[in-house]
Order: structure tokens, then C-alpha cells, then sequence
């Protein structure tokens, strides 16, 4: 379990549980969820592709392991846009959630959930970027400006950000987010591109952050979860 001075937060891009041979198959990954032992998990692809998009990790399962679910308005759905965020532990209570419809060629997604946990308020954003360079800059920065309207609150940016850059295209366009160094996480079999990644806004700094490369994540999804375990500075 995660030491009681930070929290465990992992990001993972489940592709509608379709593992690299091509067979949908949620134990799975709950499988690999389970492994990270994080106590909050921002996923993405979480629910099917057509309407009314029924959740692709059945509700049923992560409840019987133990996973409470973000309550983010999709009616049958796990999440909103394909984005979910689940998270287990006496110590940490969901206070407000919300998401946002964010620019861009292709329909994308963001949602927020506010958290109090044994480390202290943390906002949580989970997102999944469009394909495109320039829909990406739009969606960063509409992010940004949501970000600016809240209340002040240590923040986290979770999710595909889908930037195969090594340039540290990313930082500059969220100057005021530190994104952690990058760790390579997609494919999932032979992984080159850190196209998953965290970010982390002020009074927030990560003890370790990584990769999650142990079976059968190699295979339950064509991406690698990557994780942090974050705590409060001054």
C-alpha cells in the first residue's frame, strides 16, 4: 500500500479493455490495476465508442474489488467522454466533480474531480488529447483557463496526452504545470512514445514516478499505465 506521507495516483488508457490480441477482457484490466496499488486511477477509452457508451470495465467488477467510482453524469457510462477516475481508501472523499467539452477536430473530453485524501485537497484532472498538433494546443490551453477559474488547489494533470515529441512541447504550453520526465508507455509491447503522462501544478512534487510494465500489461491494453506517488510541499 501506499506510504501514509504521499498518494498513489496512476493514469491508464485501457482501450475499451481490447488487449494487443485483440480479446476484450476486463479481468484483465483490473488485473493490471490491481498490480499498481494506487489509490486514485484516472482512466481512459474506459467506456464503448457508440451511444449510449456502456461502460467497457463493468461497474460491477471494480466494485466488488473494492474501487469506488466518480459519479461524473454518463448514465450507464463509467466515466464522460471515455475519461473515468476510480479511487479506494477510507482516507480519501470525492467533495466536487465536473468536465469539460474541450476544442478540436475530434469530439474530446476532460474531467475534474476534487478529492480530500490523507496528503490534503487535490484536484484531479483527467484528460485524453485530440490526434492533431494544433487541436492539441487549443485543448491545453482551454484546460488552462478552466484551471484559472477555480479555486486555488494542488492540482494534477492525468491522462493520453498523445504527444510523440521528445521536445518538451508540453511544458510550454502549461508553464505553470511541471510535467514529470517523461517514460516511454506506448505500444505497450515494445514502447517508444511517452504518450501517457502526469503533470504536477504547485505543492505537489512525486517521491517516484514510472511505468507499469509488469504482466499482463504488456498485452491487456496498448498502452502502459504510468504512476506517481505524489506528496505536499510547502
Amino acid at each position: 500500500m501506499s506510504l501514509s506521507s504521499t498518494l498513489r495516483l496512476a493514469s491508464y488508457n485501457i482501450q475499451k479493455c481490447v488487449g494487443l490480441d485483440f480479446r476484450r477482457q476486463p479481468q484483465r484490466i483490473l488485473q493490471v490495476i490491481e498490480s499498481m496499488q494506487a489509490d486514485i486511477v484516472v482512466l481512459q477509452e474506459a467506456d464503448k465508442r457508440l451511444p449510449p457508451r456502456p461502460a467497457a470495465l463493468p461497474h460491477f467488477m471494480l466494485n466488488e474489488a473494492g474501487w469506488q467510482i466518480v459519479d461524473l453524469g454518463g448514465a450507464g457510462s463509467l466515466g464522460w467522454h471515455g475519461n473515468a477516475v476510480i479511487w479506494r481508501g477510507d482516507a480519501i472523499q470525492v467533495c466536487q466533480t465536473g468536465h469539460h467539452d474541450l476544442p478540436g477536430l475530434e469530439p474530446r473530453g476532460a474531467v475534474r474531480v476534487e478529492f480530500d485524501t490523507h496528503i490534503g485537497p487535490l484536484r484531479v484532472m483527467g484528460m485524453h488529447l485530440g490526434l492533431f498538433p494544433a487541436s492539441r494546443r487549443q485543448q491545453i490551453t482551454h484546460i488552462r483557463r478552466c484551471d484559472s477559474d477555480l479555486d486555488r488547489m494542488p492540482t494534477v494533470w492525468a491522462g493520453d496526452f498523445n504527444e510523440w515529441s521528445r521536445q518538451p512541447v508540453l511544458d510550454h504550453l502549461a508553464p505553470d504545470m511541471r510535467f514529470l520526465p517523461p517514460v516511454p508507455s506506448f505500444p505497450a509491447a515494445q514502447p517508444l512514445g511517452a504518450l501517457d503522462r502526469i503533470a504536477l501544478g504547485q505543492g505537489l512534487e512525486a517521491a517516484l514516478h514510472g511505468v507499469h510494465d509488469a504482466r499482463p500489461a504488456h498485452i491487456a491494453s496498448d498502452h502502459l499505465p504510468v504512476w506517481a506517488d505524489l506528496r505536499r510541499i510547502a
